[in-house]
């Protein structure tokens, strides 16, 4: 049965409904057997409507009276039993149905029904958020605002009520379920043409792995967005053709390197990430010795940088059994040991070092551990791994000079790779074929510009996106970018608008030329004030704005709009 909640209704309350109907049949049968007396005396038989009638008005202790005429002694006999089986059959059926309203089968049926009708009523493009928790959390707010919808599964009933009470706008709808569960995220809308991605980014690797296979064997086409944290998975994820794979601690490491190799850029992926303004300050490192406090999952990407980068790089490490594995080589730069110890500070050379890293999975033994050394060498730099979001403020108070939460971490790469894949890609040409003074000269030509924190925003040339443009050069118009930096109220002016990137298939043009000529699927990252972003939206689908940008004059129908247009 399709309708499992009817089901259940149905199946449970059958007896008390049959109870209902013998009782009510006997009350009424005896009725019409039993002799009445008219207003003239003489003896009649009730009609069954008349019998339906008073057993009901009676059974539910309303009471109107004897009808159609008085009774006889025989028959207020026979009521008054009736009306102690009736009203008994109606205790028994409401205490079942009382029992029904809360039994917990139905509430998640009823609750798995609506999830599907409110999944099935999401027209805009949406994501499948596998698990809610507060870094979920993020990237739902984030989606949002951005205009895409979030679907989340969750099996656990307690964060199920804190999604709840959260009261996102737009509502998101959550099915209380397993994660890996095909029928559950094929009820979440996995198969539907509007659903974008699915995310999973557990602290289990193994549960991670195993959604992706689920999602991916559902749903070839979909793109995935999963959390790693070693390589084995990192390699099977890849293996399996998942396109967005997230390692926290590769990231925050990237970050480290790009504070000592290019800082401006550092700048610009916070400003991307929307974490902070171009004009934010970064205190960047300096190649000396560096102190890693805690080995880990993220101990062997850092000696793999610091190797990388020439530094001289000591780990101290508590836990033997985190070094299970650790080569020969990279045994020699660790020392094992307390790091909230000073002695242990001192044998790693806390004296001589410029860096400090609290990479330890615990939020008090880091701050410890920077506190000592700070005492011992005043001129360190001091870099904390934070583990929990809820100690951020304590962290910020510390006086330490970066501070790296992976879950945030996480959070802003993924949320950037699925909503704003063009700044992502920018990120990466950047980091890729160009050097710091290219980033300063950037920062200092957007600030420019257009300001401090402009807003960033992607524009897709396809008539589903940009109907007016494509449409045009559909017909065989030329259309170039600087169509872009036009303003829809004065077409002379200029917008404060610069295009960072310019994606035509494999090839990507940093900074283009206003002038470069555009096509069919061109792929465009724009940095611009809210105006100009207004024009874009306009010029790119009305064809009315459009035409009055491209021609310089206003067009008052569209019949054959682009015909001649050349």
């Amino acid at each position: 049965m399709n309708n499992s909640s009817l089901w259940i209704v149905l199946h449970r309350m059958r007896t008390p409904i049959l109870v209902l109907i013998v009782t009510y049949t006997i009350s009424i049968i005896g009725l019409l057997l039993i002799d009445g007396v008219d207003a003239n005396g003489k003896p009649y038989h009730m009609s069954i409507f008349d019998a339906f009638y008073i057993v009901t008005y009676t059974a539910t202790t309303i009471g109107y009276g004897e009808l159609p005429y008085e009774f006889t002694y025989a028959q207020r006999i026979w009521m008054s039993m009736s009306i102690y089986a009736t009203v008994l059959g109606w205790f028994y059926s409401i205490g079942a149905l009382i029992t029904l309203l809360q039994d917990k089968l139905l509430l998640s049926q009823i609750a798995e029904a609506r999830f599907i009708k409110q999944v099935k009523n999401i027209n805009k493009t949406f994501i499948i958020v596998l698990g809610y928790n507060h870094i979920t959390s993020q990237i739902i707010k984030k989606a949002n605002k951005e205009g895409v919808r979030t679907v989340v599964i969750e099996k656990e009933e307690n964060k199920v009520n804190e999604l709840f009470l959260e009261n996102f706008t737009p509502h998101v709808p959550c099915l209380l379920g397993d994660i890996y569960d095909p029928n559950a995220l094929k009820k979440a809308g996995i198969n539907r043409t509007n659903c974008k991605a699915v995310v999973s980014l557990f602290k289990n690797d193994s549960l991670n792995l195993r959604a992706a296979m689920s999602a991916r064997l559902l749903n070839p086409n979909v793109t995935l967005a999963v959390k790693s944290t070693t390589g084995i998975h990192t390699q099977d994820l890849k293996d399996l053709g998942v396109e967005i794979v997230e390692n926290p601690f590769e990231i925050i490491t990237e970050q480290i390197e790009m504070l000592l190799k290019n800082p401006y850029l550092l700048v610009i992926q916070r400003w991307l990430y929307d974490v902070s303004s171009l004009t934010t300050s970064i205190k960047t490192l300096p190649k000396g010795k560096f102190i890693v406090c805690g080995f880990g999952r993220m101990g062997k990407i850092l000696y793999d940088m610091a190797k990388r980068n020439q530094i001289d790089m000591t780990f101290i490490e508590l836990n033997k059994k985190a070094l299970r594995g650790v080569s020969s080589e990279i045994r020699k730069h660790i020392i094992v040991g307390s790091a909230d110890e000073k002695e242990v500070l001192i044998e790693a050379g806390i004296k001589q070092a410029s860096v400090v890293i609290a990479a330890t999975d615990d939020d008090t033994l880091n701050l410890a551990i920077l506190t000592i050394a700070k005492k011992i060498n005043p001129n360190i730099i001091t870099i904390a791994r934070e583990n929990e979001i809820v100690d951020l403020s304590i962290f910020e108070n510390a006086g330490i000079d970066h501070i790296f939460l992976p879950s945030l971490v996480l959070v802003r790469k993924t949320i950037n790779a699925l909503i704003a894949p063009y700044s992502n890609k920018f990120l990466e040409s950047l980091r890729t074929e160009y050097d710091n003074n290219f980033a300063k000269d950037l920062i200092k030509r957007i600030t420019t510009k257009i300001g401090t924190n402009p807003l960033t925003f992607g524009r897709n040339i396809i008539k589903e996106k940009c109907f007016a443009i494509a449409s045009a050069i559909e017909e065989g118009n030329i259309v170039k970018l600087n169509i872009f930096q036009k303003s829809r109220k004065n077409r002379d002016m200029i917008n404060k608008i610069i295009p960072l990137i310019l994606i035509r298939g494999e090839e990507r043009y940093i900074m283009p030329s206003w002038d470069m000529e555009l096509r069919i699927n061109d792929k465009i990252l724009f940095a611009a004030d809210e105006e100009a972003k207004e024009d874009v939206l306009w010029i790119s689908e009305n064809l009315y704005e459009f035409y009055y940008v491209y021609y310089g004059k206003e067009r008052n129908y569209l019949t054959k709009f682009f015909k001649g247009f050349k």
